[in-house]
């Protein structure tokens, strides 16, 4: 569980690349991903245990009922944060833990858990990131619409502030949503991932909705004197030779989330296209204002760009509605066990873009990771694949800064080897490789690569 002092994973490199004073170094979880104990303590049903129930759904119908058991080993995985010298833990809230109909009083147990495990944190010099949403909205609410319905929003912002009553005395940064674009677009347009609905029209219906929740969210937060209150979003440049189908892209992936809370406004391009599928009736006088509530930061998930072609006659993407005649060509590149191009100067082009059209917003990026096929043997998992992606990555950050980005912390994603959502428990993305069959975690190389990197603040 824990690590020697002795241990050590050294990337031979010419020259040390330092990050600014202050910089935040940590790690990333989400809570269906990771804890477990899904039937215990009070907590209901998330979309995420019906859909992962559901036939065909998820890779060998693995569910996250007992994923790491993070619900009853935390104290032991807040340690090896120590370990690791993390700075910062991000973790999601489960909705249907503290109300587990999405309404109504909130279950003491599900609070008291998350209580003990903020003060672990504190104890082993951790600052705790408090994430609300990580996809897991309560069964009951999807039931009546889910993020269709903007009566969904509104019990969002009642979830926020009964979360913050608890642990607002103990945690300073909060974000409302991590990447509505899947929750919308995955969810409701493709039906990728939960609640597995497939309208191109509620796609959109529902990214409102979110934003419409993260604005209220905010509102209640800072009614409550909630410190930093941040969105995340997973943003990817756009790339290839035709503007036009750069921009559509463009539009359906960054532009739809970043210009509502940033600028209080829809692309105007993306609200025509959009038009096919819906009347944007759902937009309400005055829905723009609460969406773009000041935030004091933005959480950046970047993994790779997307690379388009114009290809008359080619169907849509299901997860970009509106994408007819663009084709999503792969290039030659290395790839993670995800399929994933390996691109780190997306990174850098992503953060000085962010910070050049939408200034004055700290930026912190709150993912970003690879899955590899790690082996454990003799103990150990040797992931140079990770290590160069990580290495690679935390470079083209630091290229972002040099060229003016005001770029503040790198959280990895993940902590620990995970379920995967509709990939189950057959990717591993942690720096921590978890025997699911006993629970023992074991640091991979790239674990205790980075901790050598927090410790030097540079590469």
């Amino acid at each position: 569980m824990t690590m020697s002092a002795e241990q050590s994973y050294v990337l031979e490199d010419s020259g040390v690349l330092r990050f600014p004073e202050g910089f935040v170094w940590g790690a990333a979880t989400a809570a269906y991903q990771i804890e477990g104990a899904a039937r215990e303590d009070g907590r209901g049903p998330s979309i995420w245990d019906t859909f992962s129930r559901t036939p065909g759904k998820v890779h060998a119908g693995h569910t996250g009922d007992v994923a790491c058991d993070h619900y009853h080993r935390y104290p032991d995985d807040v340690r090896l944060m120590g370990d690791l010298g993390l700075h910062a833990y991000r973790f999601s809230i489960s909705w249907p833990r503290i109300q587990p109909d999405g309404t109504g009083p909130a279950n003491p147990r599900g609070l008291d858990f998350y209580d003990r495990l903020v003060d672990e944190l504190h104890g082993t010099g951790v600052t705790p990131i408090v994430t609300l949403y990580h996809w897991d909205l309560p069964q009951p609410l999807e039931d009546r619409g889910g993020w269709t319905n903007r009566e969904t929003a509104e019990r969002f912002a009642e979830y926020a502030a009964i979360v913050h009553a608890r642990l607002g005395d103990r945690v300073e940064t909060w974000t409302t949503l991590n990447e509505p674009w899947c929750s919308a677009f995955l969810g409701y347009a493709s039906g990728i991932h939960a609640p597995g609905r497939s309208e191109p029209g509620l796609g959109f219906a529902a990214t409102h909705h979110l934003l419409l929740g993260h604005g209220l969210a905010v509102k209640a937060l800072r009614a409550a004197g909630a410190g930093r209150i941040g969105i995340t979003l997973n943003l990817a440049p756009v790339l290839g030779d035709d503007a036009e189908a750069a921009s559509i892209v463009d539009g359906l992936q960054n532009r739809i989330f970043l210009d509502p809370v940033l600028r209080g406004e829809y692309p105007a391009d993306v609200v025509e296209r959009a038009g096919r599928f819906t009347d944007w009736s759902f937009v309400e006088d005055g829905d723009l204002e609460i969406i773009s509530q000041p935030v004091d930061l933005l959480g950046v998930n970047y993994y790779h760009p997307q690379t388009v072609a114009a290809r008359p006659g080619e169907p849509a993407n299901p997860v970009y509605p509106g994408s007819e005649g663009i084709a999503f060509p792969r290039p030659d590149v290395p790839r993670t066990a995800m399929g994933w191009p390996v691109q780190p100067f997306g990174l850098t082009d992503l953060l000085v873009r962010l910070s050049r059209d939408y200034p004055g917003t700290p930026l912190i990026i709150t993912e970003n990771g690879a899955a590899f096929d790690d082996v454990l043997e003799d103990g150990r998992v040797h992931d140079a694949g990770r290590v160069s992606y990580l290495d690679g990555h935390l470079r083209a950050a630091h290229a972002a800064i040099e060229a003016g980005a005001d770029l503040r912390g790198y959280l990895v994603w993940s902590l620990l080897d995970n379920f995967e959502w509709a990939e189950g428990y057959d990717k591993r993305f942690g720096v921590v490789h978890v025997d699911y069959a006993t629970q023992n975690r074991t640091p991979k190389d790239s674990a205790l690569w980075y901790r050598d990197v927090v410790r030097r603040n540079g590469l």
